[in-house]
């Protein structure tokens, strides 16, 4: 049996935080120290509002902000409009810039421009340059600590900054120097390996590297999955449309945009409005991002259901369709959402526009032809082979194939509508398409059932 200590962490740093004067920051650290990653970020939220006000008033801006970045960044900017701005400000001076961005760019904006006003002025404004980006581009990623040297100059020159600044260059995740022209355009790039290794009198420009890849500061999150996925590169150098050097991107900082997407549409096809959604967050705002969805979707369903209200008498002749009415619809809505995923996914990469309706059609109706006839064909001879009717059969399997044809079409070309009137598909696609599968699944299935009635009443 787990102990309490090492199943509710969160109440052993509350212990710390009520115990006497004793107890400094450096007890609170070490217990932390103890536990893992993981479990810091759950502990962290479970602490109380007051508690974590506490906690990081005792820690210190620089430690604080080493332990936030254990968490989403959603759930950090919860945490720092809970702070005054000064305290706020302090914890983001210590984080990377693009971390501080991304924090900044999940708050609201009187809150924000409050902890940006107690800033340092040019830490501010590079924030402010940063957030003028879409957060899924190079400039909205990208890190603006790097080490960046004139190519006139000499090696002894760069080692002479590099010892005189080594405190402020500790935080830099550093794997190699940039050199750049007087106008700041990127020429060259410096080993760390090489640089030790000359001559103090030789110049930066005889040992770099020149013409180094690069990547415009508007390349979207797909051209950067590409890049670091042909390249095998921790970074890659941001310029602008005049060559200057504008920072780097990390490859983790691509890998964890790229699977923050994912999430944000794995929740907005489950249903939960407003993308991520934490247990720590306030009840009410919880509550309102799940029944803004379903709150509609039980208005859809009761639209779905009364179709079955005008095939009443056909339902009292073959009771057998009540249990094939929510296979065949169950059914082709799974059908339908592989296909809204497949069109939600090649929206965000580009790879179909929201006007090709035509190709998306073929596409869709071609693999639900196929699907719906392998499916229909397994349906209907289970319906035979229960109640030894063919056209009941025939019935269940043919409202099942025609069904899967429509779900899937409908699937394939919803996203493709909403995003090209300005909706968001991953979030809208899911209830449209349950609806109207299970419309023309119960309507398919009764009508067929309805015109062989007289071969199918048992």
């Amino acid at each position: 049996m787990e102990t309490q200590e090492e199943t509710r962490p969160w109440e052993q740093m509350v212990a710390l935080l009520d115990s006497d004067a004793s107890v400094d920051a450096a007890d609170v650290r070490d217990y932390i120290e103890t536990l893992a990653p993981g479990e810091t970020a759950r502990a962290l939220s479970r602490l109380a509002e007051d508690e974590r006000l506490r906690l990081f008033s005792r820690l210190g801006p620089e430690y604080s902000a080493d332990l936030m970045v254990l968490l989403h960044d959603a759930q950090t900017a919860d945490i720092i409009e809970e702070m005054p701005a000064t305290d706020a400000a302090a914890i983001l001076q210590e984080m990377p810039s693009d971390d501080r961005v991304d924090i900044l760019g999940e708050m609201e904006d009187e809150d924000a421009d409050a902890i940006l006003a107690a800033l340092e002025p040019d830490d501010a404004t590079s924030v402010r340059e940063m957030l003028a980006y879409d957060p899924e581009t190079a400039g909205g990623m990208m890190i603006r600590e790097f080490l960046a040297y004139p190519e006139h100059w000499k090696i002894s020159e760069v080692l002479d900054d590099l010892r005189a600044n080594r405190e402020r260059y500790s935080d830099f995740d550093v794997q190699y120097a940039y050199i750049v022209t007087e106008g700041g355009a990127l020429s060259g790039v410096l080993r760390m390996r090489d640089l030790v290794l000359a001559r103090p009198d030789e110049a930066v420009r005889s040992i770099m590297l020149p013409e180094p890849m690069s990547i415009p500061v508007t390349s979207g999150l797909q051209e950067l999955w590409e890049f670091f996925h042909d390249h095998r590169f921790f970074g890659v150098p941001v310029v602008d449309d005049t060559g200057k050097m504008l920072g780097i991107v990390r490859r983790t900082a691509v890998e964890e945009a790229t699977a923050d997407r994912a999430s944000d549409d794995f929740l907005k096809m489950s249903g939960v409005s407003g993308g991520e959604e934490f247990r720590n967050m306030p009840l009410r705002e919880r509550s309102f991002r799940r029944l803004s969805w379903l709150s509609i979707n039980i208005v859809l369903n009761l639209i779905a259901a009364s179709v079955i209200a005008l095939y009443t008498e056909t339902l009292d002749a073959v009771i057998a369709l009540a249990v094939f009415l929510p296979i065949i619809s169950d059914m082709s809505g799974c059908s339908g959402n592989q296909a809204v995923a497949v069109s939600i996914r090649e929206l965000t990469l580009g790879l179909v526009r929201p006007f090709e309706f035509v190709r998306v059609f073929m596409k869709e109706a071609s693999i639900g032809l196929i699907n719906g006839t392998v499916l229909g064909f397994l349906l209907g001879t289970l319906a035979f082979l229960w109640k030894g009717n063919p056209w009941l059969g025939a019935v269940v399997g043919g409202a099942l194939l025609l069904n899967t044809i429509v779900a899937v079409v409908l699937g394939g070309l919803i996203p493709l509508v909403l995003k090209r009137f300005g909706y968001d598909a991953a979030l809208a696609s899911g209830p449209i398409l349950t609806t109207v599968t299970d419309m023309c699944g119960f309507f398919l299935c009764l009508s067929l059932a309805t015109a062989a009635l007289s071969k199918i009443a048992m």
